[in-house]
């Protein structure tokens, strides 16, 4: 190897061996492209199907991933070739388009492309194959369109539906409670749907998980959870029609921007100074008080005094809240974001029919369920498992499938009653 300069003084390497590699055409190009595609094909084959088995990954960092999911596989799998990344991207788009299949697509490409590499030993040129397989698609299409049938749903009979995700979910590993999981993802895709606009938006639904529990530990929520506890243990649990104060300034005193320094020298300036002290953080949560508030949430910390008062005054609060949760927050109970105290009013406040916090066994885990929001439909599926593994993904996959379908199914009614009149 050695180094060379252009006209530009930009250095470019010289590989000695650079003579002896050639570049492949023609039929031999083809075949190396086919076979980077079957090597890929041929790796998801053996998790495709009820009895699939799973596949171990293992990532640079060395975080060890279990699933037998054709989408996850890809994902985190390192390919070099230009056809197996076009494998990829084409699992990635039948995810992003259906949301299920991802392992079946791959599986068929690489049969075609089998089916296709005999062809071209005999001969034929691979845009007349492309085209045979252009007209192959079009005959395929159209007799599924002769053989499918319509099923009827509606919010009282949703068995349809649930068949339809127990399918999807017959090959995971979650296919022990497969019913219940089903059901979940039902009700979550129509809770969010808009059935006189025959619409349903995906992206009000939220896939919590944490580690701990059970997989039948799964539940549908109504509303957003928040991963934070109460700021203090004496502080009620459960708060029935909250109204929530969202705030993003601290209950701590001001403190200067520039250098400062206070002398304490006698008894009457520290009793002084805690009084005035004391007096602002009184000032605070009276604030919060009289504007009728009832729980308040807070993207800071609080000083020890305020977490007292607060306490003793009969405000629960929550503290250290991310400013995405936050604006979650605001946006499904229909609040305002306070960044001053002297901004604080009653409409202001968002609104929720039930807070209430939820410990988990032994582990002292604790997080916030916010239900029932005035202004949003969102949903939140939590999910628990023994460890971080692939079910969040499953789920969410499902639901879009779920999801999708329930659109169509609406289209395909929409449709027919169209036809009626």
């Amino acid at each position: 190897m050695a180094l060379a300069f252009d006209e530009f003084g930009r250095p470019f390497i010289l590989l000695r061996q650079q003579e002896e590699k050639s570049r492949l055409r023609g039929l031999d190009a083809q075949k190396a492209n086919v076979s980077a595609g079957k090597a890929v094909a041929r790796i998801l084959r053996t998790s495709l199907g009820p009895k699939g088995m799973d596949k171990m990954l293992q990532s640079p960092d060395g975080d060890v991933t279990i699933t037998n999911d054709g989408a996850t596989i890809l994902e985190q799998m390192d390919v070099d070739n230009q056809i197996a990344k076009l494998m990829v991207e084409l699992s990635r788009s039948q995810d992003y388009e259906i949301g299920d299949g991802t392992t079946g697509v791959v599986v068929m490409a690489g049969s075609l492309l089998e089916q296709a590499e005999k062809l071209l030993e005999r001969g034929i040129h691979p845009i007349r194959i492309a085209e045979g397989y252009e007209m192959a698609s079009r005959i395929a299409v159209e007799h599924l369109e002769r053989i499918a049938q319509k099923f009827e749903f509606g919010l009282n009979d949703l068995e349809p539906l649930v068949q339809t995700c127990m399918t999807t979910l017959n090959s995971k590993m979650v296919n022990r409670c497969k019913r219940r999981l089903a059901e979940i993802a039902v009700k979550a895709v129509l809770a969010v749907a808009d059935l006189e606009r025959k619409d349903v938006n995906l992206d009000l639904i939220k896939v919590e998980g944490k580690v701990g529990g059970r997989l039948e530990d799964t539940e549908l929520i109504y509303g957003i959870t928040v991963d934070k506890d109460m700021s203090h243990p004496q502080m009620p649990k459960r708060i029935e029609n909250a109204k929530i104060a969202i705030l993003t300034c601290p209950f701590e005193p001001p403190k200067p921007k520039t250098k400062h320094k206070v002398d304490i020298d006698t008894v009457e300036k520290f009793q002084t100074l805690r009084q005035q002290e004391q007096k602002y953080f009184d000032d605070m949560v009276q604030k919060c008080k009289d504007v009728g508030a009832t729980l308040v949430i807070c993207q800071w910390g609080f000083d020890d005094e305020a977490n007292h008062l607060l306490m003793h005054r009969n405000l629960p609060a929550v503290r250290w809240v991310g400013g995405v949760e936050l604006e979650l927050i605001a946006i499904a109970t229909g609040g305002r974001i306070v960044p001053r105290f002297q901004e604080l009013t009653p409409e202001k406040l968002g609104k929720a029919g039930l807070v209430r916090e939820k410990s988990f066994g032994t582990t002292q885990d604790r997080m916030l369920y916010i239900e029932h929001c005035a202004n949003s439909r969102a949903v939140t599926i939590f999910i628990r498992g023994g460890r971080i593994m692939f079910p969040c993904y499953i789920i969410k996959f499902k639901i879009i499938f779920v999801g999708l379908l329930c659109r169509e199914m609406l289209w395909a009614n929409g449709s027919a009653e169209e036809e009626n009149k």
